[in-house]
């Protein structure tokens, strides 16, 4: 009997196993999808004179002609905005294979999975409804298009930082009890995930919006390291563990 007390959910790797493929790297798609959403926002405002996306809170005649006087700002935003979904739902089906061939035998890889997917589709419909109200025989109608960019903001904000909260605490969990990444990268990442899942609370408690871009953001950058720092392998991960303990 070994009486160690180390984590059994790593399982060695079996000698002579072949080597499946790995998929595309995770911090390479997080890459990708920071960098479309950013360029989404930036380009909305260049294209729209500098102007602030509207607020759906403003008065609803201020919201309709933000997206009558610029349409085409809003949809290369929209545009931008659903390319950055995909990679990001890549990302979570890579990592969630990435895990189950580390023998991670925790719920986390499955919370990840769920949690990355939930955004990733969040954020392919709040992208659908900005270019919907960017359209002139929509926008001409100002409660019809105050409604649907609430939906979008909604959809973009609080559906899209829960669903990352998830992915993130799916993938930090893991990280800190197996110790496949430092300490303190977990623990950020558990500080980012609970802040994006108490994002939820700003649908009464309006004050707190300003957890909506602390968790999209944050999270993401959170998520564009955790990609390069998982193992690869299962002597990778064996081999994190090992230096964990030193």
């Amino acid at each position: 009997m070994n009486g160690s007390s180390a984590p059994r959910e790593v399982e060695p790797e079996t000698a002579g196993a072949p080597r499946r493929p790995s998929g595309p790297h995770p911090g390479i798609l997080a890459v990708v999808s920071l960098l479309l959403l950013l360029a989404g926002l930036v380009l909305t405002a260049v294209l729209s004179g500098g102007q602030q996306f509207v607020s759906p809170f403003a008065p609803s005649e201020t919201v309709a002609t933000f997206f009558r006087d610029n349409p085409v700002a809003v949809r290369v935003g929209a545009m931008l905005q659903f390319g950055s979904a995909v990679p990001l739902g890549i990302y979570a089906a890579t990592v969630y294979a990435r895990q189950l061939r580390l023998g991670v035998r925790v719920p986390g890889p499955a919370i990840a999975f769920f949690g990355g997917i939930t955004a990733s589709l969040m954020l392919m419909v709040s992208a659908m409804l900005i270019w919907v109200v960017s359209r002139p025989e929509i926008s001409v109608d100002a409660v019809l298009t105050h409604a649907l960019a609430f939906l979008a903001f909604i959809t973009g904000g609080v559906g899209f930082a829960t669903g990352l909260g998830l992915l993130v605490a799916g993938m930090a969990v893991p990280f800190l009890v197996l110790r496949l990444a430092p300490g303190w990268f977990a623990w950020a990442g558990l500080v980012l995930a609970a802040a994006a899942e108490l994002s939820f609370l700003s649908m009464t408690i309006e004050p707190l919006q300003f957890l909506l871009p602390v968790a999209r953001f944050g999270a993401l950058v959170w998520l564009v390291a955790a990609g390069f720092v998982l193992p690869r392998t299962r002597a990778a991960a064996n081999q994190a563990v090992t230096r964990a303990r030193r």
